[in-house]
């Protein structure tokens, strides 16, 4: 009977071992089901939350592109309303008088205005036609003179005035230029008009001419920034004849209208701080009579004028969002209307401060 206890003992214990290996096995295998799950869902919440930053960046940037776009739609709008406005005041300033005589609203001289609005500012300039040489009137020392004050090198600025003057030239019966044969070596290829400049543009086509040269760049200045270096677009022009305007017309001008390069720096420093009503301050500067003669202040019924604006944003600031429009127009033969007429308009002008 001892023995049948025992092994009966025996037994329920290895039945007992048994049972708790079993349940131990599927509580190991419950809890490794248990922590695949948990990592699946981290997976998946990692997954998630992914996408959904990527969704906000997505609609983060296009709620700043948007708000971009209708900052440059609002500064477009407000830099047409600041040339509007300017040429409002340019008749008014004929129209309207001080006591004095002079004009009430443009004073002669004046150049630039700052216009406040509501909604921002707008920086306005206004150049004369007189303020620039004329392209199919000037003479080749005049054009070489004036490459020169841009910076162009001796042999290439001869080179560019040649192509010019074969340009404007009238074609002759006769065997072609070193020009036409060049020009017909191009793809695709053309002939020089032999004709007047229509357009200033049309430099861009003339040998030698770079569109560096043409619309300007930038330079290192002294203290290591950079400055916008004006060309040849704001040097020239196929409309209007006579004085250069000493109070707009750009330095590489005054260069290439004889003056020596000190006598360009104070001029343009005098100017800086009062603009000249008349060329009797310039005697003292020691200019020649025979340059005096192709000086001018004002005199011209064409202009350009480049608006810039910025609209103002929630808090006050001035938004980054910057557009420039820019007009040519005549007060000279223009309806009843308006009082001008406008010969050309440009949506997005590139405008660059004059040195």
């Amino acid at each position: 009977m001892a023995d049948s206890g025992r092994l009966n003992k025996r037994w329920t214990a290895r039945r007992d071992r048994r049972e708790r290996r079993s349940h131990g096995g599927a509580g190991l295998r419950a809890c490794r089901r248990r922590g695949s799950a948990l990592v699946a869902v981290l997976w998946l919440s990692a997954a998630l939350a992914a996408i959904a930053f990527s969704i906000a960046s997505t609609v983060r940037g296009e709620l700043e592109r948007t708000s971009t776009q209708l900052d440059g739609t609002r500064a477009y709008y407000l830099a047409v309303g600041g040339l509007e406005r300017t040429l409002l005041y340019m008749q008014w300033g004929q129209q309207f008088q001080q006591p004095d005589g002079s004009p009430l609203y443009f004073p002669p001289g004046v150049n630039r205005l700052h216009l406040v609005f509501p909604t921002g500012e707008a920086d306005v300039r206004v150049l004369p036609e007189s303020s620039r040489l004329n392209l199919n009137q000037a003479g080749p020392e005049e054009l070489l003179r004036l490459l020169g004050a841009l910076g162009v090198e001796r042999d290439r600025a001869a080179e560019i005035v040649r192509a010019v003057a074969d340009w404007r030239s009238p074609s002759l019966e006769g065997p072609l230029t070193e020009f036409d044969r060049y020009y017909l070596s191009l793809t695709p290829s053309f002939r020089s008009p032999h004709a007047s400049f229509r357009e200033t543009e049309d430099l861009l086509l003339v040998k030698g001419m770079t569109p560096e040269l043409y619309y300007g760049t930038y330079q290192r200045d002294a203290q290591g920034g950079w400055r916008a270096a004006g060309g040849l677009a704001q040097c020239v022009t196929v409309r209007g004849s006579g004085p250069v305007d000493v109070n707009t017309a750009h330095p590489a001008v005054l260069a290439a209208a004889g003056l020596l390069p000190d006598q360009v720096e104070l001029l343009v420093r005098a100017r800086r701080e009062q603009p000249f009503r008349s060329l009797a301050p310039l005697r003292n500067m020691g200019i020649a009579p025979e340059i005096l003669g192709r000086l001018g202040v004002g005199g011209s019924q064409i202009y350009t004028l480049e608006a810039t604006a910025r609209v103002r944003t929630p808090d006050g600031a001035l938004s980054d969002a910057v557009r420039s429009v820019a007009a040519t127009v005549s007060f000279q033969g223009a309806g009843p209307e308006t009082g001008y007429e406008v010969l050309r308009w440009n949506e997005r002008a590139w405008v660059k401060d004059a040195p």
